[in-house]
Formats: structure tokens, C-alpha cells, sequence
């Protein structure tokens, strides 16, 4: 079983409160960064710890923190993006709804490292109840001196709030968050200037994601070097997992990364095998965004390599034959699931979260939902195949921010790896309906045009 950094205490009846949790070790950081650390100290830690960012695009912490410009006399601020909004990701929601303490914690070492005094929480509209979650504790904590003015007597202030978005998935995109957060529509800005140079309110600001923060708390307490131990190669520490789909045990998992993906999947600790005995089929390791890998490249590399849990291990061979560790959002399929409706499903998603700001990503979005759509539903043509491997090429990199080539991977991805089930879906209407739906094409459904 994997160290638990994160999670140790989530077992603990009433962790969710002040007094457990301090009773526990909540808030031993604090003390001993305002007491015997500076602020560069902290981010020297996070830089020797290797942290890298947990939202998904794995970008080294310690060096995001670095880059925040200071000039004098102009606020700092950190932005927490807690608006998890990946499809198969729910790691986020789990912590702040079991321990919200320990993001409150991860806020005020990250905000003193960062010499920043008016952080902010962004949470997911539909997240109302853990806002409330959030929101008490925080009142914990301003009511037994860990916010507010002179926290310890260090003459560091913090003062720290949350702020619910409209459950928009755009608004994960930290350019995106700040629009929002400012009452604008969550529009992605042009980059640079980079938020760290002129992000909320045109000042120096830092977004990081719910768990990235969360795992300041161990590095403080038992510094970089020893984080550092865990894991393997630049892939350090411990992830969360959000495990869904056709397994035995769907859940949030803390695991050391350097585990195997075979582990993972069939390990009595972990995911415990597919369910009802079924064959695995496919998996998608990083949340609907990544690439989905068939089954013969889960838990092996395309050289034969076992497939680890790390950012390296899970992106080796690039997209011609790896994926992406992404948001940590692990979705299992076994053999009866159908990867053309499962592409459609998440096309619809990313068409209907588009922003609009860019025609490829707004245009396009919308045409592989359609053209997916009458695969999937018994009207499509051969030359729809090629039709979607081009729409998905014209918008990957061709967007302001990464949601088009969010919407593209996937698609890309499915025809890369099953384009005999995409034709099976044309050469076999009827059949592909009757296996997915029971149901006869032309007595149901009308030919959706693109």
C-alpha cells in the first residue's frame, strides 16, 4: 500500500473540523514556517521537492512560484483553482469535502511564500455544499488566529475567501478563473503578460490547483529532500487518483508514483480487476482530456516496458502510442463499452464548454459532436472517419487556450487506436445500435447533418 501524504487522516471521524484536525498535526507547518522560515525558504523546499502541478499540465511548482514578478508597493495574490471540472476527475472535491483544513493550510504557506495577503479560493458552481465545508473552516480558522492580521505574532497577514464560479469548465483555465473572478466572462486572456507578471487585478498572481497546494503542507513539515524520495525520476511524491468506470472498487486513491498501471488496475489495495470479470478493453488515465490507450498499451509500453503511474511512464511514445497523467482522472473500459459513443459523449462536452472566443475551437467542437453523432447513431459515412481526424487536426494548437486541444486529443486518439470499431459503426448500423441501445437505426432515430 502507498504512503498516504494527503490522505493519512481521512479515516479520522470529525478530521473535517478545526479541533481534530488540530489535534491530528494541523497547522505544524505554520508554526514552523512562520517561525523559523522565510518566504524563500519555503519556495527552495517546494523547488527540492520536485512538486509539480496537479491540475494536469505537471508544470514544476517551486519554479511557477519563482516567476511572480515583485514590484514595489504592488499586491501579490494566489488564486486556488478549485473549479475541478474534467470529466472522471473528482480528487478535488474529495479533499476539501474530507479535510478542508489542509487546503486552508497549503493557502497560508503558499500565500507567506509567495508574499501574498488577499488569496482566494475558486470552487466549482456546482460545489455549493463543499463551499459551505470550505467556508466553515475557514471561520475555524480565523477564530484561532491562522488568518487575519499578524498570524503568530510573524506580522504576516493573510486574508483568505472563497469564491464560487458559474460551473463553467473553461474557467480551469487559469487566465479563465481570473476573468471570472474579476465579474468578467470567463474568457481566456492572450498570453503573456503571464499571470505571474499581470494576472488578477493586473497584479503579480499565482493560480495553483486544490491539490498542488494541499501537498505544500507535507513538504514543509518534512522538507523538499524528503518528498523528493518518493516516487521515481522528475515524477516525485505522492498523486491522486479519481478511479471510475467498469472496476471493482471506484474511488479517490493516493498513491506513490511509482507504482505500475497493472497494479493500479488489478491491485486488492487499489482498483481490484475489472468488473464481473470482464476483459479490459481501454483506459484513460488523465481525465477525458488525454488520449485513451487500448487495451495492449495500459500496462505495457509500446517497447514493452510495464507502464508506470508517472508522468513519464504514462506519456511514453508520445500520442502515437502514450497518454497524458493529466487531472489523474482514471477511467477503466471493459470490453463491451463502445469507444465511438464514448468519444461522442465527451465531443458533446467540450462543444457545449467552449468559450466561443476562437472559431477553430467553437466551430470545430461542434462539428465532431455532429459528425460523431451520426456515426453513433447509424447514419454515417466512410469519409466521416477522415472528415473527424481532420477537424481534430485543424483545432489542436490552433486556440488560445489548451481546451481545443482538449476536444481534439480524444478524438484523434479514438480513430488512432479503434478505427475498425468507427467502421464497424458504418459497414454495421443496425448491429452497432442493437448492441449499444437494443434498438433499430431508421425506426427511431433521423439523420442528424453536419
Amino acid at each position: 500500500m502507498s504512503r498516504k501524504l494527503l490522505l493519512e487522516n481521512d479515516h479520522i471521524e470529525g478530521i473535517n473540523t478545526y479541533d481534530v484536525y488540530r489535534k491530528n498535526g494541523g497547522y505544524r507547518s505554520v508554526e514552523k514556517a512562520l517561525k523559523s522560515m522565510s518566504p524563500d525558504d519555503i519556495v527552495e523546499e517546494v523547488k527540492k521537492s520536485g512538486l509539480r502541478g496537479r491540475g494536469g499540465a505537471g508544470f514544476p511548482t517551486g519554479m511557477k512560484w519563482s516567476f511572480i514578478a515583485k514590484p514595489d508597493g504592488v499586491p501579490r495574490h494566489l488564486l486556488c483553482n478549485a473549479d475541478e471540472s474534467e470529466p472522471g476527475t473528482f480528487k478535488d472535491r474529495y479533499l476539501m469535502e474530507k479535510i478542508p483544513h489542509l487546503l486552508i493550510e497549503g493557502m497560508i504557506l503558499s500565500s507567506y511564500a509567495l508574499g501574498a495577503n488577499q488569496s482566494y479560493i475558486y470552487i466549482r458552481g456546482e460545489y455549493m455544499y463543499v463551499l459551505r465545508i470550505l467556508e466553515k473552516a475557514i471561520a475555524e480558522a480565523y477564530a484561532n488566529g491562522w488568518l487575519g492580521k499578524n498570524i503568530l505574532g510573524s506580522g504576516f497577514d493573510l486574508e483568505l475567501s472563497v469564491s464560487p464560479g458559474a460551473g463553467a469548465y473553461i474557467c480551469g483555465e487559469e487566465t479563465a478563473l481570473i476573468e471570472s473572478l474579476e465579474g468578467k466572462r470567463g474568457n481566456p486572456r492572450m498570453k503573456p503578460p503571464f499571470p505571474a507578471v499581470k494576472g488578477l487585478w493586473q497584479r503579480p498572481t499565482v493560480v495553483n490547483n486544490v491539490e498542488t497546494i494541499a501537498a505544500v503542507v507535507p513538504i514543509v513539515n518534512d522538507g523538499g529532500e524528503e518528498y523528493a524520495k518518493i516516487g521515481i525520476g522528475r515524477s516525485t511524491g505522492t498523486k491522486l487518483i479519481s478511479a471510475s468506470g467498469n472496476i471493482n472498487k471506484p474511488g479517490v486513491y493516493e498513491i506513490e508514483m511509482n507504482i505500475s498501471v497493472e497494479e493500479f488496475i488489478y491491485g486488492d489495495n487499489y482498483c481490484g480487476g475489472i468488473k464481473n470479470g470482464k476483459k479490459l478493453k481501454a483506459c484513460v488515465p488523465g481525465g477525458s482530456s488525454v488520449p485513451i490507450l487500448p487495451h495492449y498499451l495500459v500496462c505495457k509500453t509500446a517497447s514493452g516496458q510495464d507502464r508506470l503511474m508517472t508522468y513519464e511512464s504514462l506519456a511514453d511514445g508520445g500520442f502515437a502510442t502514450g497518454s497524458m497523467l493529466g487531472s489523474g482522472g482514471f477511467i477503466v473500459y471493459d470490453e463491451d463499452q463502445c469507444i465511438v459513443r464514448n468519444t461522442w459523449n465527451f465531443s458533446r462536452f467540450y462543444h457545449h464548454e467552449s468559450c466561443g472566443q476562437c472559431s477553430p475551437c467553437r466551430e470545430g467542437t461542434g462539428w465532431m459532436e455532429k459528425v460523431l453523432h451520426r456515426l453513433e447513431y447509424g447514419h454515417g459515412k466512410m469519409e466521416d472517419i477522415d472528415l473527424l481526424w481532420d477537424i481534430q487536426r485543424k483545432i489542436e494548437g490552433n486556440t488560445i487556450c489548451p481546451l481545443g486541444d482538449a476536444a481534439a486529443w480524444p478524438v484523434a486518439a479514438a480513430i488512432r487506436h479503434f478505427r475498425e470499431e468507427f467502421e464497424w459503426h458504418v459497414n454495421e448500423p443496425k448491429a452497432a445500435l442493437q448492441v449499444n441501445y437494443g434498438l433499430v437505426a431508421e425506426k427511431i432515430f433521423e439523420p442528424v447533418t453536419a
